[in-house]
């Protein structure tokens, strides 16, 4: 369930509740080899290394992590595609270890039905898919998981998404993508308002699409359904900057910022503490009172 307000919404995550009446942060937790900016950082090729992850998320949580955001199947441009199996073996250990300890919402970043199912009973809060439920059988499991759902847009694959990404409006093309989306959720009983939206900054766009849907984000408010929006270390930072993906702080903060100013409630970065703090600047803004 969600209690909506005109301003955002509280959203029941397996019973923790998320507020998103301001901006919040969701720091990211990538159990693979080869995510394009922190792959083998928590996964050694073979197991996930769990002190080293146990470490980075107490970190992210003391710093002020609203949501950990687990993921096994790197998306990077030109990623290979991970078995089911191999994805479980991943975020399913780290998920479990990750909820005896910490006390916040759990999020999985997969469209792969078998982790959802699974991670929903062992204590996730939250769905992630960049693949909007679109993999057979995601509706269902996201339907029976009764968590909220993160619908993100992706033109193409991670395999081929960056080879010549078009549209005629970007941000009316993907308007339409999310009311398909919206429907078949609904159609399903997942109702509106388990949903957030995340345009998906970098899946299927070129640098000009990545502006201009920063630049137009607040047209996505239309929905009344809170924004998720994933910026840090993009390339968008390094083409504008030059900088190198270890090098991208100040870039991704300042993306954060724009993108809470125009209207995203739950910002997934990998820099949680320098963000955590740039948003308390703006919630503190958004609440003075004239």
């Amino acid at each position: 369930m969600a209690i909506t307000s005109s301003t955002g919404a509280v959203l029941d995550c397996a019973g923790l509740l998320l507020d998103l009446r301001y901006p919040r942060v969701m720091g990211v937790l990538n159990v693979t080899p080869d995510s394009f900016s922190d792959g083998g950082q928590l996964f050694d090729g073979s197991r996930v290394q769990l002190s080293a992850l146990c470490q980075r998320a107490e970190e992210m949580v003391n710093t002020g992590a609203a949501v950990l955001d687990i993921g096994g199947e790197s998306t990077r441009p030109g990623a290979a595609p991970v078995s089911e199996a191999e994805e479980a073996d991943r975020v399913l250990p780290a998920l479990e270890q990750l909820r005896q300890r910490f006390d916040v919402v759990l999020s999985l970043d997969t469209s792969t039905p078998l982790v959802m199912t699974e991670g929903a009973r062992l204590g996730a809060g939250l769905i992630n898919d960049v693949r909007a439920l679109s993999r057979p059988g995601a509706l269902a499991a996201a339907a029976d998981s009764g968590l909220p759902v993160c619908l993100m847009h992706m033109q193409g694959s991670p395999q081929n998404m960056q080879q010549s990404p078009t549209y005629t409006d970007v941000v009316a093309n993907i308007k339409a993508f999310f009311e398909g989306r919206i429907a078949a959720c609904e159609a399903v009983g997942i109702p509106r308002q388990r949903l957030l939206l995340d345009p998906g900054f970098g899946f299927g766009k070129t640098l000009e699409h990545n502006l201009l849907l920063l630049r137009r984000l607040g047209e996505f408010q239309s929905f009344d359904l809170p924004i998720l929006a994933g910026l840090s270390r993009k390339s968008m930072i390094g083409a504008i900057t030059g900088r190198p993906t270890d090098n991208r702080l100040t870039g991704s903060v300042s993306l954060a910022v724009m993108a809470a100013e125009r209207g995203a409630r739950l910002l997934r970065v990998h820099d949680v503490a320098e963000t955590a703090d740039a948003l308390a600047m703006v919630r503190a803004l958004e609440e003075v009172v004239q």
